[in-house]
């Protein structure tokens, strides 16, 4: 790497590293340009150690490699060798990584400007991210995080989070991946309101349940759809559901009445999808009143789905795709872990 005097002038949003298709966005790419051989001014680089893959990637690659963590090690290695990032080509999307600040450029705002040698982690996308790998370690499949030795890129106006010095890291780093989640589950389920959570015995999923219990208060609803025993049994435990059911989410008319059914013959206000397969979509939005709220925290969610699937349906019922990101999710969610210690102990026996 060239000295810190000799800082080469990124662009905006990290466009600088974008080779394929030219003048795209990092996200959108083909390709990024993942070489650390100089510095750039408006870059925080990092000394990478852990990834933590998105549910609906990792379980893709966990599939196609017969759950063979070699395997799911060798498409990873693939993917950033092509792509220069963790852009999972079938499922479109990332995740995200903890590491050590290596480097700060100059030109960083000093407001947000990280520490070298802080520990962090990234609440940006994998698929926007320049990433290069050196080695590979441990795959936990329970958490969806692989160990590495790599290096990578936080671009300007990329969000981060400072490690919290009372949590594990790994168990931290699991909750940050989903951070966007319960957030958006309180800025939408009011006192009284019924919701559905979808996939609520995963990460997401437990967070949205735990904030739905919250925020609709003792003369609300909260219901829990799990299909996986065990995870159903968690979610039990965790006494934050009025109901759990098993169910396929990809049976749409089957969850409706299933829901209804839960929901003492109502439909519901708000419905939360977390699973992390496709065809989804409907199974989500056929429980929600008119007026309600259909919200896709999930990887595997197609726009176009949604959208032809409501109208065909006639449900007018507002569709939001969830969005990673919001403004103080990342303390959120770390402190709902820390407020919840029936959470923080599942979390921290599973991933932490």
């Amino acid at each position: 790497m060239t000295s810190p005097s000799a800082q080469k002038p990124g662009a905006r949003f990290g466009a600088h590293r974008v080779i394929t298709p030219p003048g795209l966005l990092p996200q959108p790419a083909q390709r990024l340009d993942n070489s650390f051989d100089a510095l750039w001014d408006n870059e925080i680089v990092v000394d990478v150690e852990t990834l933590n893959v998105d549910a609906a990637s990792f379980k893709q690659m966990e599939d196609l490699a017969h759950g063979d963590p070699t395997g799911i090690v060798e498409l990873v290695r693939k993917t950033v060798a092509e792509r220069g990032k963790q852009h999972n080509p079938v499922t479109n999307s990332g995740g995200m990584l903890l590491g050590v600040v290596r480097h700060v450029g100059s030109a960083v705002a000093k407001d947000r400007a990280p520490a070298v040698g802080e520990r962090i982690a990234t609440l940006a996308s994998l698929t926007l991210t320049p990433l290069a790998i050196e080695s590979f370690g441990e795959v936990r499949k329970a958490s969806a995080q692989i160990d590495v030795r790599g290096r990578a890129v936080i671009a300007d106006g990329a969000p981060f989070a400072r490690l919290p010095a009372d949590l594990p890291e790994k168990l931290a780093l699991a909750v940050l991946d989903v951070a966007g989640a319960p957030i958006q589950v309180a800025r939408r389920a009011q006192p009284g309101d019924s919701v559905v959570i979808l996939g609520a015995g995963g990460k997401s999923g437990t967070l949205c349940a735990v904030q739905a219990r919250r925020s609709v208060g003792p003369t609300g609803r909260v219901i829990g759809v799990e299909s996986y025993a065990r995870y159903a049994d968690d979610l039990r435990a965790l006494g934050v559901c009025d109901e759990v059911i098993a169910h396929d989410a990809t049976d749409a008319l089957g969850m409706y009445e299933a829901v209804v059914r839960a929901n003492l013959g109502r439909e519901v206000e708000l419905a939360v999808c977390c699973v992390n397969v496709d065809g989804a979509e409907l199974a989500t939005i056929l429980p929600v009143h008119d007026g309600g709220c259909a919200y896709f925290f999930s990887m595997s969610t197609s726009f176009t789905r949604c959208a032809l699937g409501a109208e065909g349906v006639g449900k007018d019922v507002e569709l939001v795709i969830g969005n990673g990101y919001a403004r103080g999710h990342a303390d959120w969610s770390l402190d709902v872990v820390r407020t919840e210690p029936r959470l923080r102990s599942l979390f921290q026996e599973r991933y932490g």
